[in-house]
């Protein structure tokens, strides 16, 4: 019989590695970016605008198509370099992306109507929340104990 010093009952809160919470605040990041798209169709006259080849006063041309992307690679591939990269370029790529994504997140509510504002409220908001929480387990990644130089020297020489 294992005896803890939890009460009965009491669930149990298995360590989570840091690059797993990355990913999966990046899955869900892409998850709502996507669908924010997705239910942007709704709006009244917005399929019109794209037949029409424009999409936020944006040409819906090569060079706008490619810069979508672009802005949807870059999580995207979020998701897996936050699972393999070596933690130093992990912790240092999870910072400049999600930085550089906080104005790319505002952008979106760029001259829109105030019909929309709720939307675009609520979506922004949890972007910008999942965005906080990628740069705040990046900033506060677990750091390995490290012993003075010195004195692993002088250990080592007895």
């Amino acid at each position: 019989m294992i005896r803890t010093d939890r009460p009965a009952g009491a669930l149990q809160e298995p360590h989570l590695p840091v690059q797993a919470k990355l990913a999966a605040a990046w899955t869900s990041f892409m998850f709502l970016y996507i669908y924010v798209d997705y239910l942007a169709l709704y709006k009244p006259g917005f399929i019109d605008e794209i037949r029409a080849g424009v999409v936020h006063e944006f040409d819906t041309g090569p060079t706008f198509v490619t810069l979508a992307l672009t802005l949807m690679a870059a999580p995207i591939l979020m998701i897996l370099l936050s699972t393999t990269l070596p933690a130093r370029v992990n912790r240092a790529a999870n910072l400049v992306v999600a930085t550089l994504y906080v104005p790319v997140s505002v952008y979106n509510a760029d001259g829109e109507s105030w019909t929309y504002l709720s939307f675009y409220g609520l979506s922004i908001g949890l972007e910008l929340l999942l965005l906080a929480f990628i740069l705040r387990a990046a900033w506060t990644w677990p750091r390995g104990t490290r012993v003075a130089a010195g004195r692993d020297l002088a250990e080592a020489r007895l």
